[in-house]
């Protein structure tokens, strides 16, 4: 076949299906916002020998899950009187408006199947939670610890834990400018912290400090964490490879904006690599065509 062997076309066919794979977009396994984290129920239930809680209930939750398409926080009561619900629902401030939606509408039949016709629960997901309370439950601090969990491994030393800190002070900061939610990431470690709707700024601010308090003294040098305060909550993870790309239909700004960088350099990988398919491409086609004619001369 003239100056190239049929080895080496096999090794540039080699060489191109591998830079393919390359290139093809995989989807990202994230974690799945229905996931529970946590459920907290009363200990005490409530006597519905006429039914009355139980519809106040459905009516609530009915509300909720409608209110959860157009919404990611929204609060509202059921009933009057003495058998009058409070209840909301808040989904993580990158979730869209569908992913919402999917998040809300699995927690009427989990707060059932958890905590059963209790007078007050709370089931948080990953993606979204939702709580109510009947009429003359007694109200918790804003600032108490709900849940709290730390990852396995620990990397004291590393001078992760100065790097994590430095994430915590800017989150701090963001989630006040950012109205209750912010997220970003610096030098591996991704933080992410949100307060519950109906909660001000200054209050906001306030809670998501104590709550990165509560992570540094709880967590220490775990290279996760998660902390659930009554009115808000933080979470970070660190990622000595990199923190990895974050797809979202909604993403927030501040999300958009750290990962800005390791987007473009994906997209400049491709394109490299996009490129030398493509070269590949033309000489197999080339030396396919090369080969046809020689066989065409042999007759």
């Amino acid at each position: 076949m003239g100056f190239l062997s049929e080895p080496f076309i096999f090794f540039l066919y080699l060489l191109v299906f591998s830079n393919l794979k390359l290139i093809i977009p995989v989807a990202e396994s994230a974690t799945d916002a229905t996931s529970l984290v946590y459920k907290g129920c009363a200990k005490q239930t409530f006597s519905d020998p006429t039914g009355v809680y139980s519809q106040s209930l459905s009516a609530l939750f009915g509300s909720l899950v409608q209110q959860s398409t157009k919404a990611r926080f929204f609060k509202t009561n059921s009933g009057s009187g003495q058998t009058t619900i409070s209840g909301l629902f808040q989904c993580r401030g990158d979730l869209s408006n569908s992913d919402c939606y999917t998040c809300v509408s699995k927690l009427p039949q989990m707060v059932d199947n958890l905590c059963g016709k209790t007078i007050a629960a709370r089931v948080q997901l990953i993606g979204c939670y939702m709580l109510y309370e009947i009429s003359g439950f007694a109200q918790i601090s804003g600032m108490e610890m709900l849940y709290k969990t730390c990852g396995g491994t620990n990397i004291a030393g590393s001078g992760f834990e100065e790097r994590r800190d430095t994430a915590f002070t800017v989150l701090e900061n963001g989630v006040v400018s950012g109205h209750g939610f912010y997220t970003t990431n610096y030098q591996q470690v991704y933080v992410l912290g949100q307060c519950q709707g109906d909660v001000g700024d200054s209050d906001c601010g306030e809670c998501m400090k104590s709550a990165v308090q509560r992570a540094q003294v709880e967590c220490g040098s775990s290279i996760s964490g998660q902390i659930y305060l009554h009115k808000c909550f933080v979470s970070y993870s660190y990622y000595p490879n990199g923190v990895p790309r974050r797809s979202s239909s909604s993403q927030s700004s501040s999300s958009s904006s750290s990962s800005s960088s390791g987007s473009n350099t994906g997209k400049t990988v491709a394109i490299i690599l996009g490129g030398a398919a493509g070269v590949g491409f033309l000489v197999i086609f080339l030396l396919f065509a090369r080969n046809l004619m020689k066989k065409h001369d042999d007759y």
